[in-house]
């Protein structure tokens, strides 16, 4: 699979608003270009336009990701993810593909603590043994362990769904997922738990600084 960037964008914003606030889903082309412009949660910023956002629609209809709704009565297209359809996943794979595809490479601490808007995925064994998972997908790898960066404690992963993306083991085969070391012992999981927290409490600050200005204008 070898997304848009556009098309990237949309589908994890499909997948983040279904689980986040599924009383607002699906969503119009012009609820999807507020997803994916938003200041917070996401990286890189965007500011696409609707044909940008209609591009991204485009792709994944090219590659059945996506379906238009429409409600009774109204003309209006309301779109819908079909990653569970194509790709059968469960709640936990969706969560953190989705962060993936919205803040892009991110370690499992992150990953953990971002992901409890959408679902609840526990432990950072979990979160790892949900990576494996996506690593070792029967339809191929849709994630993928990055080279560690000099000055980086935890190994970063990132979704493949716009491209083959570098392996941390030069001599492996890139269409092969890497096994990242396991958690090892009491002091790994603490600073793991620390990391988790601190995002957190930085998407917070995020979301209440968004309240106030809202209030403000």
């Amino acid at each position: 699979m070898d997304l848009t960037p556009p098309g990237i964008r949309v589908l994890g914003c499909l997948v983040e608003k279904a689980m986040a606030t599924p009383q607002q889903y699906p969503l119009s082309v012009n609820a999807l270009q507020g997803a994916c412009n938003q200041l917070t949660g996401r990286d890189p910023v965007v500011d696409y336009d609707e044909t940008t956002v209609r591009a991204g629609l485009d792709d994944l209809k090219q590659h059945q990701l996506v379906k238009a709704e429409y409600a009774r009565g109204s003309r209006t297209p309301k779109y819908a993810h079909r990653l569970t359809d194509q790709l059968d996943l469960d709640d936990p794979q969706m969560a953190l593909l989705g962060l993936l595809m919205l803040r892009g490479d991110q370690t499992v601490g992150e990953l953990r603590g971002r992901a409890e808007r959408m679902h609840i995925v526990g432990s950072l064994e979990e979160v790892d043994a949900t990576l494996q998972a996506l690593a070792t997908h029967r339809f191929g790898p849709l994630v993928v362990l990055l080279p560690r960066a000099p000055g980086q404690k935890e190994p970063r992963w990132a979704h493949q769904l716009g491209g083959v993306a570098p392996v941390t083991d030069a001599s492996a085969d890139p269409g092969q997922p890497v096994t990242p070391p396991p958690p090892g012992g009491r002091i790994d999981r603490l600073e793991g738990d620390v990391a988790a927290l601190r995002v957190a409490v930085a998407d917070l600050a995020d979301q209440v600084r968004v309240l106030r200005d809202q209030a403000g204008a």
